[in-house]
């Protein structure tokens, strides 16, 4: 199945999402099971929260990813939604 991640990311939080990006990067690489990610931006073009694609057997799977991600565990995010997605186009 494949689970969204939506994450949005403390108000001026940007320097721990710097901080952490390295290893965030490595824990997306290590785990394979991530489809598509990449950060949300705003209108200055610095990140802002992150939206991660995996691919996964079960939702509880995808928690488990999720709190494991070096960003969560650096307590960057203010929030994060996990749902089950469909691929319709692309």
């Amino acid at each position: 199945m494949r689970v969204a991640l939506i994450c949005t990311d403390k108000a001026g939080a940007l320097q721990t999402r710097l901080d952490t990006r390295a290893a965030h990067l490595a824990h997306i690489e290590d785990s394979g099971v991530v489809e598509m990610a990449g950060p949300f931006l705003n209108t200055e073009g610095q990140m802002t929260g992150s939206l991660v694609v995996l691919n996964v057997d079960t939702l509880a799977e995808a928690q488990a990813w999720a709190e494991a991600d070096p960003y969560a565990k650096a307590g960057l995010f203010e929030s994060v939604q996990i749902a089950e997605w469909k691929k319709v186009i692309g």
